[in-house]
């Protein structure tokens, strides 16, 4: 290494804050070529005589590099570096970045093929670059200029948009937000039976409890009349099905799942089939205990003109012992209204059942007395909403996933949504904490997919790139995540549940995970 005498002496440049490597500071620096050089108290540096990135032919970055700024996430250390260029009475801005392993922060992990900000303007100034700050979600560049104050501007964090470019899906798998998920190695875990009727077409989107030592599954299933039932499988270990009902547990009761007779009645079909099952039925079921009571909600389709969410419930110990004592079911949205993924709370809250009913734009909770819903508690105004957020992964919050689940840190709520600017067509899954005493505040979300629609039985079915989630547990300190893959098999995954919560808030603000290396 070089010896520096102190830091003036140094090319421009930024320290990665909040981090060391071997208990030294780290400095990516340079007008030219970025280099990188280590300090123990932040005066004296050594330069590692290591070129960690220079200008790249036949790229936007293809002039001089010069670092504007470092920003730690979780995936690595970003640098940001400008690479513009004059010329006569014009300057051609672009910003580039690349990711440093923080293990060895001369190691490059990626770098970036388009610019992460371009732009030309007239002057005759010479522009030079200054700095790049994180400030929440966004970052703001800078530059000097030698005839006025210079000038700056506010863009998306890069941190953000990592995964947008397909042509280097998986290089930059690499370096998204690892949130340690991982999928069993025999999924799928349910399949259709073709010699079951009822289930010969498909068996997805599993609600999930853990209850007398096994985990419970009650799952959709479509079978040659096009119907959605339920069915019933249980698991000692989470993953291998130990027992398989070869009957449905549960039916449509209600009007509301019965295959229409408005058909020819005159009344106008809404738009909709999920996942097969044009006939109607009971859809996309939830799970949830409430001291000794399970609640069971699910979408009611009668396969024309209505959409409601529908609520049914059952003792425990009924369920453990099989005898499908159900009560009858009730509908819970408002008619003429299309509603889905409604869950409800494991406890109540401050005295009252809190049914979650929407989080786009916001989380929405309906906090109630009893479950009855008669006279004018009949139903809940839920809301639902189409916006749309330009420049996240979830830019349609689609739904709530599994009913959320308690932890030290707040509610997990697990969700599936869509990137329609992007990647449409893909439901992936997110994750969100919520507060325990306020749920409609959110403490973090992750700024990235949990999991994504990439195996084969996520894409081999009745509806290509879908994961779909309805049912999560707890056991042995892991969360075990329930989902339907393309709409026509269930699924597991798996992740420790404490970790994983750390992960979803320090996906909040990714620059502050700490890494010390001895």
């Amino acid at each position: 290494m070089v010896d520096i005498t102190n830091k003036k002496n140094l090319n421009p440049g930024y320290t990665v804050n909040n981090y060391l490597y071997k208990d030294k500071q780290v400095r990516y620096y340079g007008d030219f070529f970025i280099n990188i050089a280590f300090s123990e108290d932040g005066e004296n540096w050594l330069d590692s005589g290591c070129v960690v990135l220079g200008p790249k032919d036949n790229s936007f970055d293809y002039n001089s590099l010069t670092v504007m700024g470092t920003v730690l996430t979780t995936a690595g250390i970003l640098v940001i570096y400008d690479s513009s260029w004059h010329t006569e009475n014009l300057v051609h801005i672009r910003v580039g970045m690349a990711l440093f392993d923080p293990e060895e922060p001369m190691k490059l992990l990626w770098r970036s093929e388009n610019p992460l900000y371009q732009y030309e303007f007239k002057t005759k100034e010479i522009v030079t670059p200054e700095k790049a700050v994180q400030e929440g979600e966004e970052l703001s560049l800078s530059w000097t200029s030698n005839l006025s104050n210079g000038f700056e501007v506010n863009i998306p964090h890069p941190y953000l948009f990592l995964g947008k470019d397909k042509r280097n899906k998986k290089a930059l798998d690499k370096i998204k937000q690892d949130f340690n998920v991982s999928r069993h190695q025999n999924n799928p875990i349910i399949e259709p039976i073709n010699e079951n009727e009822w289930e010969s077409k498909a068996t997805f989107n599993p609600a999930a409890i853990y209850a007398g030592g096994k985990v419970h599954l009650i799952y959709r299933a479509i079978g040659h009349n096009d119907m959605s039932v339920l069915g019933y499988v249980s698991s000692e270990n989470g993953f291998e099905i130990n027992e398989r009902l070869s009957h449905p547990i549960y039916m449509g009761k209600g009007k509301n799942e019965q295959a229409s007779k408005k058909k020819k009645s005159g009344v106008s079909p809404i738009s909709y089939i999920s996942g097969g099952g044009g006939e109607g039925g009971c859809e996309d079921p939830r799970l949830t205990l409430v001291e000794d009571t399970l609640y069971l909600t699910y979408t009611a389709f009668d396969g024309w003109g209505s959409l409601r969410m529908a609520l049914s419930s059952i003792s425990l110990k009924d369920f453990l012992k099989k005898e499908w004592n159900w009560k009858k079911p009730i509908t819970i949205s408002p008619p003429g209204e299309i509603h889905k993924n409604w869950v409800i709370f494991p406890e109540k809250i401050n005295g009252k059942f809190a049914v979650l009913h929407s989080i786009n734009p916001d989380i929405s909770v309906e906090y109630l007395e009893n479950l009855d819903f008669r006279d004018d508690n009949k139903y809940v105004k839920g809301f639902f909403s189409t916006a749309k957020n330009k420049g996240r992964w979830d830019s349609w919050v689609r739904g709530a996933g599994p009913p959320p689940i308690k932890t030290s840190k707040g509610w997990l709520l697990l969700y599936h949504a869509m990137d329609v600017y992007g990647d449409p067509d893909r439901y992936k899954m997110g994750a969100m904490i919520l507060d325990l005493e306020d749920p409609q505040k959110i403490i973090a979300r992750s700024k990235e997919p949990i999991l994504e629609p990439d195996e084969h039985y996520e894409n081999d079915g009745w509806k290509a790139g879908v994961l779909y989630c309805c049912g999560a547990v707890e056991k042995e300190g892991q969360l075990l995540i329930y989902y339907g893959g393309a709409d026509t098999v269930s699924c597991v995954a798996e992740t420790n549940l404490e970790e994983f919560v750390e992960k979803i808030i320090d996906s909040e603000n990714p620059k502050i995970k700490i890494r010390r290396n001895k």
